[in-house]
């Protein structure tokens, strides 16, 4: 059955904003949890994951009090912010999911670079390892970090990289976050193409000399 009329469109557009809560809470949450690991604090992909978490929990919430309402000023703004939503979630998703090992060492070895000797420390406290990256080419530095490394893990002689558990772990939330934002952002569209039909569409409650 084809969902044409107002009650079934405003029912339609409320459940959609409700997803896009939990969707927006899931996104800021997967972010936060790779941020919080202490991992990849230094991608900047991850804030603009929770960045748009948090824009699309704040336009669900408007879209859902405009739905409710059929408030025409709110629903005209929620369509045009969602459409916007829209096109940084997308790029924002392929981003995580197109980025591979070497882009992301490459961003882990240019903060480990920047970072002081305090917060080395207490990353590899934290993430009980050694060093950024035990390769070839920066086998020099790696031995110095190691040397200097105040991990319990040292004792045993046995330390793995914090460059190789770091990555792990954001390639994990990556494709996590990738994934899932990619596959909602689609519905966006439906959301945009449901607020157009509903806020155009007559209130049978209302005034029938009332101004659309």
């Amino acid at each position: 059955m084809v969902c044409g009329g107002f009650t079934c469109s405003r029912n339609a557009l409320c459940s959609l904003n409700v997803v896009y809560m939990l969707v927006g809470l899931l996104l800021i949450g997967v972010a936060a949890w790779g941020k919080g690991f202490g991992l990849v604090s230094s991608i900047h992909i991850i804030g603009g994951g929770i960045a748009v978490g948090v824009f699309l929990l704040l336009i669900a919430i408007v879209g859902l009090v405009g739905a409710i309402h059929h408030h025409q000023v709110m629903l005209f703004f929620y369509m045009v912010i969602l459409f916007i939503v829209f096109l940084f979630q997308f790029g924002i998703s392929c981003s995580c999911l197109a980025m591979n090992r070497g882009q992301q060492e490459t961003l882990l070895s240019g903060t480990w670079r920047v970072l002081n000797n305090k917060t080395k420390t207490d990353l590899e406290v934290q993430l009980n390892c050694c060093g950024l990256l035990n390769v070839t080419s920066k086998q020099a530095q790696f031995e110095q970090d190691l040397r200097d490394c105040p991990a319990i893990c040292k004792k045993s002689g046995s330390c793995f990289a914090c460059g190789d558990i770091m990555l792990n772990h954001a390639t994990e939330v990556l494709k996590i976050l990738g994934g899932v934002g990619l596959f909602f952002s689609f519905t966006e569209i439906l959301g945009v193409w449901l607020a157009v039909r509903y806020r155009n569409q007559k209130d049978p409650r209302a005034n029938p000399s009332a101004f659309l």
